[in-house]
């Protein structure tokens, strides 16, 4: 075969745009090969030029490398035309087939050299031909290769491209033209001086800076503390600059309008008052500066101060700057002449420092005009609910300062409603205000001491005030310190805790003082702030009483049977909505001030919490087969635990010898003989918890017994668990059977490993038959729940339901039979809002310290971004 210099018309059509584009790219690379050092020197000396370069060096130095940029400039340029040739179109076809599979456009061009005159061959080379015309349409033009590393190892052409970005961002191409009037007679030459000028504004601002060269106006505006920098080029005198706008004095033989004259080649002042900049010179140019001052910034107070229950106090305020707040500080003094000087605050107080806390900033957004909350709790100070003066001040970039009008409020406090607790409470303040009271304070502890059966509810509670009671006698004889005044104090805060929230095992006497401090409040006017939050309290203690109620009513069930079957059969059950909407009625008549009928509602509610009883299931007779299997599944989990826990103890001793005392096994233990006592500790509930060879009397597990024949055991314990399990045919049923399936299998490959002294694989096992048990159960509890819901009505126990689901007094499912929750304890209407409050109210908090890690700082700007 031999080739051809031309291309058929079909394949020339195909290849048209695709062989232009291959040549102009390959003139391209041989362009940018070539004349790469020529732009380069270019570039550079450009940078060099309208950085001002020229200006910084000797006459010499600069004729130097101006000499060396123009020979540089002719070799490149030279070198580059030696090498550029243009690329052939012979060339771009061979750069293009290059890229093709199969190289089609030689093969196009190709005749067929022998066997012309076969007609099998001939059509052989006829189909190839045709192919090949076909591929020729898929042709893309060849991307030009562009690098030029192997010519410039050291990237000197990069260096050039920077030294130009930086020298047009930062400098100016009008000093290009004062290089012409350097040397002799280059004055006369030049085009004449030339100047720049920059206004910038103080960086608080964020305005941007200003080039004066590009303002035309006569009237411009700037902040006080602007920047003005000049620059003169050319014959120095021949431009100077005139201003009155720094302030500074005028020059004797000057008229005082025109001050700061100069003729330099450079001149920097500040904006201080308005006045006037102008340029002499040829191209001069005159300005009216208008300076806008810097207004002050202004801090009030917004709203009322709200108090929580627990006494933290938030302090609303609001503050605006025209360029934004830096940073603000609340002031508390003491306000000594509007205390009630009775009783412990008869003496002058000792002299204290003022409260000073910094105001919370917003973290994200503008600083102009916002509103924040300082929060913080002040109920251990020694002012607290006492009269103070506040302060609220606030600083601007421009170190400018504003006072919001001084204001005398009561410093927030905690507010105590038990008697004892705000006795005490008083007593401290008294001993905080002057340590010379601690007489008459010993003298009231010994008092409200003096019958103690009838103050306190616990003998402990007696001790601890004897205690501090003998101890300011004490030190009423001497001078007491302040470290003693302190740590007397926050005994005395701790035991008025202890009085006012109690420190109760006993749920029921726990209700009975959140209903008493609910009354008390009421007698005493709380604010809707304390209401809700001691309905909070009163929630919260109802909760815990019914479960108590609950867990004793599943003990006695266990003791006596039968007297629980004469008590279900007596039992009228409430609903929780019932007993939810009571208490919301209560705090509704609180907030609308209907006190009266709020503490008969209150009653209402105390005697039906009295009378309540619980109803329960005849434990384990009367359970369903449904619940039994779920016990004994969750029995067989808990000893599979227990079992992979041993396990992986022995793994631990096998790589760490004489650890393993370590890991919480008794002195004289066996490896395996801690998870036996584990598993003997389990599953004494139920009789078929207990797995084959553990032994009913604890104590037949032999110590020889390996970790293989217990896992056989409970292996075989769960297939009998399986065979037994409720909910034959159903869907629930059968998933729960295929999960417990899994879970023996996984059982066998870890007795398997066992056997084969592989812990590490033992116990992956394990897990994977503990994973399938929890699924197993998931499975049957759905199952369970399911036939429930269509056995039995919304709430109740209705006649004939079965007695073993347990349920507490207020309808709600005490969770044995396999449901993992319920929304039945979420909060609802009003609460969700508050609590809400808090939450946020909590982050600003933590956002404002500024000691916090820098990880949870950042945490906390995202959350408050967020929300």
């Amino acid at each position: 075969m031999t080739a051809r210099d031309d291309l058929p018309q079909e394949i020339d059509t195909a290849l048209r745009w695709p062989l232009l584009l291959t040549r102009l790219g390959m003139a391209a690379e041989t362009t940018v090969r070539a004349f790469w050092p020529l732009w380069s020197i270019v570039f550079a000396s450009l940078a060099f030029l309208m950085l001002g370069l020229h200006d910084l060096l000797r006459i010499e130095v600069v004729w130097a490398v101006g000499v060396v940029a123009i020979s540089g400039g002719l070799w490149a340029l030279f070198r580059g035309r030696r090498l550029f040739s243009w690329p052939t179109r012979t060339g771009a076809l061979a750069r293009l087939d290059a890229t093709l599979p199969g190289s089609p456009i030689m093969a196009s061009m190709d005749r067929q050299a022998t066997g012309a005159g076969d007609e099998a061959s001939s059509a052989v080379w006829a189909a190839h031909q045709a192919r090949m015309v076909a591929r020729l349409k898929e042709a893309k033009a060849a991307e030009p290769d562009l690098r030029v590393s192997r010519a410039d190892p050291f990237a000197l052409r990069y260096v050039a491209v920077l030294a130009l970005l930086v020298a047009v961002v930062f400098g100016s191409v009008l000093r290009v033209q004062t290089v012409s009037a350097m040397g002799p007679g280059g004055s006369d030459l030049a085009s004449g001086p030339a100047w720049e000028g920059w206004l910038e504004p103080p960086y608080y601002t964020g305005l941007p800076a200003i080039y004066l060269n590009d303002i035309k106006s006569a009237r411009l505006e700037a902040p006080e503390g602007s920047r003005v920098t000049l620059r003169f080029y050319g014959e120095v005198g021949a431009l100077g600059a005139t201003e009155t706008v720094s302030g500074a004095a005028p020059l004797e033989d000057e008229p005082e309008d025109l001050v700061a004259v100069s003729t330099s080649t450079a001149q920097e002042f500040v904006v201080r008052q308005s006045g006037r900049l102008e340029i002499d010179g040829p191209g001069g140019r005159a300005w009216d500066i208008v300076a806008t001052p810097d207004r002050a910034p202004e801090v009030a107070r917004d709203g009322e101060i709200d108090v929580s229950y627990d006494g933290e106090a938030q302090i609303p305020f609001e503050a605006q700057d025209d360029y934004g707040v830096e940073s603000g500080t609340a002031r508390l003094s003491l306000d000594v002449d509007e205390v009630d000087r009775r009783y412990g605050l008869r003496m002058e107080p000792e002299p204290r420092p003022a409260i000073e806390l910094p105001l919370p900033m917003p973290i994200a957004g503008d600083r102009a005009e916002f509103t924040e909350t300082l929060i913080d709790n002040f109920s251990q100070h020694p002012w607290a609910n006492l009269p103070v003066t506040i302060r609220l001040s606030v600083t601007d970039a421009a170190d400018q300062t504003a006072q919001a009008p001084v204001e005398s409020i009561n410093l927030p406090g905690r507010r105590f409603f038990d008697p004892m607790a705000s006795a005490l409470i008083d007593l401290r303040r008294s001993l905080l205000w002057n340590r010379e009271n601690a007489a008459d304070i010993a003298l009231l502890l010994r008092a409200v001491s003096h019958r103690p059966d009838d103050v306190f509810r616990s003998s402990t509670d007696y001790l601890r005030i004897r205690t501090i009671m003998r101890r300011i006698e004490a030190l009423s004889q001497v001078t007491m310190t302040d470290d003693q005044q302190a740590e007397i104090a926050q005994a005395m805060w701790d035991l008025a805790l202890r009085f006012e929230e109690g420190d109760l095992d006993d749920a029921r006497e726990r209700l009975q003082r959140a209903q008493d401090r609910l009354s008390e409040a009421m007698r005493n006017g709380a604010s809707d702030q304390e209401i809700a939050e001691l309905m909070q309290e009163l929630r919260e203690a109802t909760d815990d009483y019914l479960r108590q109620l609950s867990r004793q009513a599943q003990q006695e069930s266990e003791q006596n049977p039968d007297q629980q079957m004469s008590q279900n059969q007596n039992t009228m059950e409430m609903s929780q909505n019932d007993l939810q909407q009571m208490m919301d009625r209560i705090q509704e008549l609180m907030e609308e001030g209907r006190m009266a009928e709020a503490e008969e509602a209150l009653e209402q509610l105390r005697q039906m919490m009295e009378n309540m009883q619980v109803t329960e299931g005849q434990g384990q007779q009367g359970q369903s087969p449904g619940e039994q299997a779920m016990e004994g599944l969750a029995e067989t989990l808990r000893d599979q635990q227990g079992l992979s826990d041993q396990a992986f103890r022995d793994l631990q001793e096998q790589f760490n010898p004489g650890q393993q005392g370590q890991q919480g096994q008794q002195p004289g233990q066996q490896p395996g003989q801690q998870g036996q006592g584990q598993q003997q500790g389990q599953g004494q509930q139920q009789g078929q918890g207990q797995q084959p060879g553990q032994g009913q009397d604890g104590q037949g597990q032999n110590l020889e017994d390996s970790l293989a024949d217990r896992q056989r055991a409970l292996r075989q314990e769960l297939n009998r668990q399986s065979q037994n399990l409720p909910g034959a045919g159903t869907e629930g049923g059968d998933a729960a059977r295929d999960s417990l399936d899994r879970a023996e299998d996984a059982m066998e490959g870890a007795e398997q490993a066992l056997r084969e002294d592989d812990l590490a694989g033992a116990i992956d096992n394990q897990s994977e038959a503990m994973e399938a048990l929890r699924e197993g159960m998931r499975n049957l509890g759905e199952a369970m729940a399911q036939q429930q819901q269509e056995g039995q009505g919304q709430q109740g126990m209705a006649e004939g339901a079965d007695p073993g689901q347990q349920r507490d007094p207020l309808g709600r499912s005490a969770g044995s039979n396999g449901q993992i929750g319920s929304n039945e304890n979420l909060l609802q209407g009003e609460d969700v809002y508050r609590r809400a409050r808090e939450l946020l109210d909590e982050i600003r908090r933590r956002s404002g310290e500024g000691e916090r890690p820098e990880d949870e700082l950042e945490y906390l700007e995202r959350l408050l971004d967020r929300f």
